[in-house]
């Protein structure tokens, strides 16, 4: 599992361009202009770290807009700041050819001046014959990110106009990376392209950005690659980041870590993004640990086994390593061979029978833990199905679904499920296609009740599917494993996170991410972004909240009501989630005899009972959920008393 990190600054030198890294200005020296004023032609720009010679972090003065562009008063403007930001002091450059005044400090053409400001206050700003409203904003995102090329394809195109024409395209940029801190970290980026697939024909883009030597974003450990998730059919912004972080904290191989941040292009705001680890196969990257050219001998022949990375992909071009198997297409991450490797068809053929034989073990519902064991790591994927069923999460098993096939410590190979990706369609957000929906029987989808993985992919009048969480879903093995892991693993990480304020941990507290994005989600809904992205999103207005406590569930009596707001809408997905846990909680204890005390499964709850969980616990310490393990009065310790009251409890609920 990742330890998160404290940020930590490097000094590079860029690849690209000549710019100083975080360099601070003395106090009588004048800081440099924004490097893209060309781009942007005449404005105000305020600087995201105030003396400091950069010349990157600089973003314009901007109006509102809606999601084509258009703007209804071009009269009222912000300066969506980023969270490095000084909450009382802005160095304002001004790119008019005239003399500005900005709440009664002038700044002359092509210079800088420091303005006082009073954030969400607006200001009366005259430029030449018209008078503008300005309003200062700032974010609380853990960093910002800009990009800056105004000349990207070599004819004069700025750089977002030129990426968003085609997800193919690509360019360099200078680059900037800021943190709350008010660090600068001006390592050049590589190449920055569009990325997704439904999400890129949306209008607030994605996009996938490579530096030119390692960065740390916002305390995250060092890399090149990234993804920046515009997490526009989310306006909680973030489902993604929750489910991403919790894979973390139950252990689960290869979670991505990353943070919210605020993106800019050559000084415009484009929104709140999540900046997290890109899915790549390397030392350096995600995923670490298999080598990528073990799948040839010494003298260039196929070996017998060899280490891959594939994802479920049924949006895969043509131009991907691909093949396809028991009704789902495959695109293989790694080895990602050419099509001139002489072994480029054989490993295609491998990888497809290793995978074909693992679904069909996976298939068999009476498999046990063991058998399944020499093909898949069981805990991997019931943690997998576990994040998937606590999501109801729409693209369970469709696609961007990854995994890794490796040798394990004890020498077996083995598939592992993981890295997660992609949960915006999940924790209650969307409704789903009716007639999908229909064929599988569901018809509650959209409600945190009711089971949901072993639906999936189902066909009228056929029970059998193809989907991979479906197969996990009806594995008997693997869901009793997934009910134990949910109570040893999962349960803690959720009581902490609904019942604490914290920042610490890999899964951190719903107030305190909530602290961490509402003030770049104002920012985000602001500039014009839509909190709601069309019927494909579901009702958020109203929720009756369920809770599991000391062995029984419950369902509030009263409605909760939800404002059509960033945080009526924040709430909704923190309310729907805890009471989806509280629902899978109350059906693995009516399930699983073993959480009720009754480890034997004899149905009855005795002496033998408690002596097997003394045992059990010698050498582990005891859960937060102790009352799962039959320790009913809660003094922490397991004996004939509890077993006793067990006993009672049961015989009154029985009359």
């Amino acid at each position: 599992m990742k330890i998160k990190k404290f940020l930590s600054i490097i000094l590079a030198v860029t690849l690209l361009f000549s710019i100083p890294v975080f360099s601070v200005q003395a106090e009588d020296e004048a800081p440099a202009a924004p490097s893209f004023l060309s781009a942007s032609g005449e404005g105000l720009y305020a600087h995201a770290v105030t003396q400091s010679a950069d010349t990157e972090a600089w973003a314009c003065w901007q109006s509102p807009e809606d999601e084509d562009g258009v703007i209804d008063d071009p009269l009222t403007r912000y300066f969506f700041m980023p969270s490095s930001a000084d909450g009382s002091k802005a160095e304002i450059y001004n790119g008019f050819s005239t003399a500005v005044t900005v709440n009664g400090t002038t700044i002359e053409p092509s210079k800088t001046a420091v303005v006082d400001y009073e954030v969400g206050t607006a200001y009366n700003v005259t430029v030449k014959s018209d008078t503008y409203r300005l309003t200062f904003m700032i974010s609380t995102a853990e960093a910002a990110i800009y990009a800056n090329n105004v000349n990207a394809d070599g004819k004069g195109t700025p750089l977002y106009e030129y990426l968003k024409t085609d997800k193919e395209l690509s360019a360099a940029a200078n680059g900037a990376v800021v943190t709350s801190d008010g660090k600068i970290d001006n390592t050049a980026i590589k190449k920055i392209k569009g990325r997704g697939n439904t999400t890129w024909s949306k209008a607030k883009k994605p996009f996938n950005i490579t530096y030119s030597s390692a960065v740390s974003i916002g305390g995250m450990e060092k890399g090149k690659k990234f993804s920046l998730l515009a997490n526009y059919q989310d306006a909680s912004l973030a489902r993604n980041r929750i489910l991403y972080d919790l894979s973390d904290a139950v252990d689960m191989p290869y979670a991505s870590d990353s943070r919210f941040v605020d993106f800019y292009i050559n000084g415009k705001y484009y929104g709140s993004y999540q900046c997290a680890q890109k899915i790549e196969v390397g030392k350096s990257d995600l995923v670490n640990d298999i080598p990528d050219n073990d799948y040839k001998t010494q003298d260039g022949a196929l070996a017998s086994e060899f280490s891959f990375c594939i994802e479920i992909d049924p949006s895969f071009s043509e131009k991907d390593y691909h093949t396809s198997t028991s009704g789902n297409e495959i695109t293989i991450k790694s080895p990602e061979l050419s099509s001139t490797d002489p072994l480029y068809e054989d490993v295609k053929t491998k990888i497809k029978n290793r995978v074909a034989a693992m679904l069909i073990k996976l298939s068999a519902s009476t498999a046990t833990y063991e058998t399944l064991s020499q093909s898949i790591d069981v805990d991997s994927f019931a943690k997998i199905f576990l994040i998937n069923e606590l999501g109801k999460n729409w693209d369970s098993g469709v696609s961007s679904f990854y995994m890794v096939y490796k040798q394990s410590p004890d020498g077996v190979w083995r598939f592992y499920a993981s890295p997660v990706w992609d949960y915006d369609n999940s924790l209650g957000n969307c409704v789903g296609i009716e007639g999908d929906l229909n064929n599988m029987g569901v018809s509650d989808y959209t409600e945190y009740t009711g089971w949901w993985c072993k639906y999936k992919g189902k066909r009228a009048k056929d029970p059998s599917s193809s989907n991979i969480m479906n197969k996990c879903a009806n594995s008997i093995a693997i869901t009793k494993r997934a009910a134990e892991i949910w109570v040893e693993k999962f349960l803690p990480e959720i009581k902490a996170f609904s019942e604490t304020d914290s920042t610490s941990g890999e899964l951190y507290s719903a107030s305190g991410y909530y602290g961490l994005i509402a003030g770049s989600a104002d920012m985000n809904y602001t500039r014009g972004w839509r909190l709601n992205t069309g019927s494909w999103i579901s009702d958020h207005s109203f929720l009756k909240k369920a809770q599991f406590k000391q062995g029984k569930y419950t369902v509030d009596k009263a409605t909760r009501y939800y404002d059509s707001d960033f945080e009526g809408e924040y709430n909704y997905m923190i309310d729907w989630m805890t009471s989806r846990a509280a629902w899978i909680t109350n059906e693995f204890y009516k399930k699983y005899p073993q959480f009720k005390g009754d480890v034997n499964s004899d149905v009855k709850v005795n002496i033998n009972d408690v002596t097997e969980i003394q045992y059990a616990l010698v050498d582990k310490p005891m859960p937060d959920y102790i009352d799962y393990f039959a320790d009913y009065n809660e003094d922490g310790v397991v004996n004939i008393n509890d077993a006793t009251d067990i006993q009672i409890y049961i015989a009154k609920k029985q009359t």
